[in-house]
């Protein structure tokens, strides 16, 4: 095992076996945090206090490690491996324990790990809490507290874990803790502090009030500390930091940042301090707390952050009704085109009702039998398509589709393509005579070789096939944009100025899928349509440019935009909301989840209960709101 001059190890990739798993007691709400157990072979490296591993579970959908402080640790001597293995063959294995609290979706991946369970490891990472000078031998008898040499150790929420492990490593009584919640309490069974006290923000244990109420400079003057050691949100670290420069005492603050590798190579999780930016995960995680630079974060990309709001009244329920050119839907979640068919197929599936809208699967004038080969194929994060418009023609669906899609609650949206601008023309012709409620113009298809995308691609042609079909309905009129085209805030603005009421965006990127095996294309018409959660940042930076150009418009002219692309999840709905967007459309993510629209509308009304939001058009546009 290599280390550095400090005698640190460096860190290695490793894989590890879960021993258990399981929600910790005290934690609030129940089961937000878990205690995670992992065995590492033979050989490996005990780590320090302070120090982290990047943690990343064997069978994972996300991309990255998760860093995650070790919360305690031991290695294996003969006689635990006895008891263990029942025989010697574990002896210098490692058993490290993490504190994880459940927050997104990769620490949710390792709080559901189950013993026996692969993880992959890459640590120990970053240094230690320096060891007081006075601390010292390997065993450490029971000393009476009087005339002992003591330090100050802080936790905050979940940063109670490397504290709690730094702990373990002092004596006993040579320490008092501070631990603060927001409610309830948790990781403090082993501590074997001279003085705990803990703090509840809501009073749940402890002191009635956050870190302030129990931990003051008057008390770090009258502790006589020598350090004070602390891990916990920010704003926690920087009272910290302000009292401990006022009380004249040294303080070692672990920090916390979002990293890719964890071993100092990508530089994305840089800490600002005196002596400019340092690797949280190489310099750190612990930091000489005089040399960090705290600044009050008030604005990003200079919009100002949204204020608290008082969460809405148990009585009241947040308003999810949209309008769309003129059209009410009842929630802004709609099915998307060639992605849920009519409709009726999932009726046997979830409560389809419950949605804001249904998009019509791609219809031309006359019936299509879509493309040859291949026509799906899966890649990371996303599904690449080439079906081709496959559709029974818009007079068979007049009579048998479109009735069953106006029988039901969700606003019927019938989505019109064509292969030349006759074809649109007469299409909307028919569908003008219908009880549809709204035609979407599909000028963006990119898997057709005559019409589609064609139409999309410049201001010129999306301007007449637009101004053609707005002559032949009044039909409240969505058009669908493709996001290949170089000039799209440009197509958009030109298509608003012919006559549409809303804009659909983006239709499926391009791309292309190679068979290495056989070295030719995966699809006959060599690019294909992909879209999926791959995708989601680029149609958000798209959709806010375009509401972007359309706000540039006289009022009276501005029209809604709906989003498309990579909506899996009810964050992913609010994301485009507050970049302009007043509805979404859910393509892909049906295909892996049947039931994603409905867990988006229930998780956008909880979102949104939470906050305050009492509409959506409340939170509509939040980023384009310069201070």
């Amino acid at each position: 095992m290599f280390k550095d001059c400090q005698g640190i190890p460096y860190p290695v990739f490793a894989k590890g076996v879960v021993l258990g798993c399981e929600a910790v007691a005290g934690a609030v709400p129940a089961g937000s945090v878990h205690l995670l157990k992992i065995l590492l072979e033979s050989g490996a490296q005990e780590p320090a206090a302070g120090q982290f591993y990047m943690l990343h579970a064997e069978r994972s959908d996300v991309l990255l490690g998760r860093p995650i402080s070790v919360f305690d640790s031991r290695a294996f001597s003969a006689k635990d491996s006895l008891d263990f293995c029942g025989s010697e063959k574990c002896v210098g294995a490692v058993e490290i324990s993490f504190l994880i609290l459940r927050k997104g979706k990769g620490t949710s991946e390792l709080c559901s790990l189950r013993g026996g369970d692969s993880v992959t490891l890459i640590g120990p990472c970053g240094n230690r809490f320096p060891v007081p000078a006075w601390v010292c031998g390997a065993e450490i008898a029971e000393k009476s507290s009087e005339n002992q040499r003591k330090v100050c150790l802080v936790g905050g929420g979940i940063g109670v874990a490397p504290v709690a492990g730094f702990a373990r490593t002092l004596p006993p009584k040579s320490y008092d803790f501070f631990a603060s919640f927001k409610s309830g309490s948790y990781g403090l069974e082993n501590l074997r502090a001279d003085k705990l006290v803990i703090t509840t923000d809501d009073g749940s244990a402890g002191v009635h009030g956050m870190l302030p109420a129990a931990l003051t400079e008057e008390v770090l003057k009258s502790g006589v500390y020598e350090a004070v050691y602390a891990c916990g949100p920010g704003p926690m670290l920087a009272y910290i930091q302000k009292i401990c420069r006022v009380a004249g005492v040294k303080c070692w603050l672990s920090m916390e940042a979002r990293m890719a590798c964890g071993m100092g190579v990508c530089l994305g999780c840089v800490i600002d301090t005196t002596d400019g930016k340092k690797r949280c995960c190489k310099e750190g995680p612990v930091f000489d707390g005089e040399t960090l630079v705290f600044d009050s974060v008030t604005e990003v990309a200079g919009i100002k952050i949204q204020p608290q709001r008082n969460p809405l009244g148990d009585d009241e329920r947040p308003d999810l009704s949209v309008s769309i050119g003129g059209v009410r839907l009842q929630n802004p979640v709609i099915g998307s085109s060639g992605t849920f068919g009519f409709g009726s197929e999932y009726t046997t599936v979830f409560d389809v009702n419950r949605l804001g809208g249904i998009a019509s699967k791609g219809l031309t004038l006359e019936p299509r039998q879509g493309n040859s080969g291949i026509r799906l194929h899966e890649t990371p994060g996303g599904l690449m398509n080439s079906i081709g418009l496959q559709n029974p023609g818009i007079p068979h669906f007049i009579k048998n589709e479109l009735p069953v899609m106006m029988s039901m609650r969700p606003v019927a949206i019938a989505n019109l393509s064509g292969s030349s601008l006759d074809s649109y023309v007469e299409g909307a012709r028919l569908l003008e005579q219908t009880e549809v409620p709204i035609i979407e113009l599909n000028i963006s298809c990119p898997n057709v070789s005559a019409g589609g995308a064609a139409f999309g691609m410049t201001c010129s042609s999306a301007e007449a096939v637009v101004r053609a079909v707005r002559k032949i309905t009044k039909k409240p009129l969505l058009v669908k944009l493709t996001p290949q085209s170089r000039e799209l805030e440009q197509v958009a603005i030109a298509c608003v100025e012919a006559g549409a009421d809303g804009i659909s965006l983006c239709n499926s990127f391009q791309g292309i899928a190679v068979d290495i095996e056989r070295g030719v294309p995966v699809f006959d018409n060599l690019k294909a349509g992909f879209g999926g959660p791959a995708v989601r940042p680029i149609a958000v930076r798209l959709v806010y440019e375009v509401v972007q150009a359309i706000s540039s418009l006289p009022e009276e002219k501005r029209v809604p935009v709906i989003a498309i692309g990579g909506v899996a999840q009810w964050q992913d709905a609010v994301e485009f909301i507050m970049a302009g967007a007043s509805a979404v459309q859910v393509g892909t993510s049906t295909f892996a989840n049947p039931y994603a629209m409905i867990e988006i509308i229930d998780g956008l009304e909880a979102f949104m209960r939470r906050k305050g939001y009492h509409n959506i058009e409340e939170m509509r546009g939040l980023i384009h709101r310069q201070s």
